[in-house]
């Protein structure tokens, strides 16, 4: 028998694969179960519901977007590059044969006027994010307001990449963010 962190993190990762690839409502728990070789009785010991094994989810695939974001931030060598990576990360991402939009975008469209849980958890991901381009912009000396700006271009590139099938959004925001960037820093 498997010990409970391991069954847990077992449990997240089929759980988050199936819910990407297929969306929320169509998995049910017993496809959870033959994905993550754990028994259902067990994944109930773990989650009380299938709602909060989706915040569980949720909260793996914010530790795999900051993640992301930090490696590729870290290869920037200023403050205005580090704004910039963030669009070099979404086309990264873009480009994973796997890519099917934003997880906490496509869930709350899928339950967020029906699960508070989720809306929860999906807010905090796209507080945090804010608050992370926030804290980059101040890092350039630009306007706060330039903040939500480049925040916005990231989460339509996400959306727009998804429906389009294909990675240009992530370059045409970046294009986008140079521009702001570079007005924002005219007039600071």
């Amino acid at each position: 028998m498997i010990d409970e962190k391991t069954a847990r993190e077992a449990v997240v990762r089929a759980a988050d694969e199936l819910f990407y690839a297929r969306g929320v409502q169509a998995v049910g728990m017993d496809a959870v179960r033959t994905a993550a070789g754990v028994s259902l009785k067990r994944i109930y010991s773990l989650f009380a519901s299938k709602d909060d094994l989706i915040v569980a989810v949720l909260r793996h695939r914010t530790t795999i977007w900051d993640d992301g974001l930090a490696s590729t931030s870290a290869r920037a060598t200023s403050a205005r590059e580090r704004i910039l990576a963030i669009f070099d990360f979404l086309d990264a991402w873009f480009r994973e044969p796997d890519f099917r939009g934003c997880a906490f975008i496509n869930t709350h469209g899928e339950l967020g006027a029906s699960s508070p849980a989720v809306t929860a958890a999906v807010r905090e991901q796209k507080r945090t994010f804010q608050e992370y381009v926030a804290r980059l912009v101040a890092d350039v000396g630009a306007p706060p307001e330039l903040a939500p700006q480049l925040a916005i271009l990231a989460e339509g590139a996400q959306t727009t990449a998804a429906i389009a099938g294909t990675p240009e959004a992530a370059r045409q925001a970046r294009a986008a963010a140079e521009t702001l960037l570079d007005v924002a820093t005219a007039r600071a």
